[in-house]
């Protein structure tokens, strides 16, 4: 985990300088005390991640003419520095590009004008989080048995963790249904949507899993027993 003494380290990677301003100040407002290191070309890019290891990658596809200059740092990234989580802000489609990046490696693909700032914060966030909180070799709580859960939501009676109730949405309590069903198991984006009535959509599920887990840490601040699968789901424990 970083600390004050050694905070966070960002790369915003985007030759559009606007649009990589506006990345640093949500970023910078999201996590105050992060720093962020900014570079618009391939080979400022690739010079610094030789130098650097950073917590995040932000990085768009294209930069300047180069069309898949992204891909090639990615592959820089995967060779010098395995592990390091990139987030992809690309314009170009998420439909013909996302599998491309989970096969890359990447954590997340975001496609350029189809979200808001409060969607890019929160799948930053998560990042972070998920990155941090598997450093430990075997963290307590990701071993945490189902057994330790109760809920019904059939019946939309609170969830109850460790023996203190969890006030959940009757979504959030379906979705957290499904994953515990498969304890251990990688739930995909596909079959979390058959749980939800309406916004079947990769960003609506992330919003229902992150208010899981805030629930969860309001009387368990050291609960992390939903991974996040870089570009498939999440899972329960395991």
């Amino acid at each position: 985990m970083a600390s004050a003494a050694n905070p966070s380290r960002v790369a915003v990677i985007e030759d559009d300088q606007p649009t990589s301003q506006q990345l640093r100040g949500w970023i910078e407002a999201a996590r105050p005390g992060i720093v962020v290191d900014q570079w618009f070309n391939r080979d400022d890019a690739e010079a610094a991640l030789a130098r650097e290891r950073y917590d995040l990658v932000v990085l768009d596809i294209e930069l300047g003419r180069e069309r898949n200059a992204g891909v090639a740092i990615i592959n820089a990234i995967n060779k010098q520095h395995a592990g390091t989580p990139v987030l992809v802000v690309s314009a170009m489609p998420a439909a013909i590009y996302r599998s491309i990046m989970k096969a890359l490696d990447a954590w997340d693909y975001l496609q350029k004008t189809t979200f808001e700032e409060a969607d890019f914060i929160e799948t930053f966030l998560d990042i972070l989080r998920a990155t941090r909180d598997r450093a430990p070799a075997v963290p307590v709580a990701l071993a945490a048995p189902a057994q330790e859960l109760q809920l019904d939501p059939l019946r939309q009676g609170s969830a109850i963790w460790r023996g203190q109730r969890i006030n959940l949405p009757l979504t959030a309590q379906r979705i957290l249904a499904a994953l515990v069903a498969r304890q251990g198991e990688v739930v995909s984006y596909e079959d979390l949507y058959l749980v939800v009535k309406s916004g079947r959509n990769r960003d609506n599920i992330r919003k229902h899993v992150s208010t899981i887990r805030d629930a969860f840490r309001e009387i368990d601040p050291a609960f992390d027993a939903i991974a996040n699968i870089p570009m498939r789901g999440f899972r329960w424990g395991g």
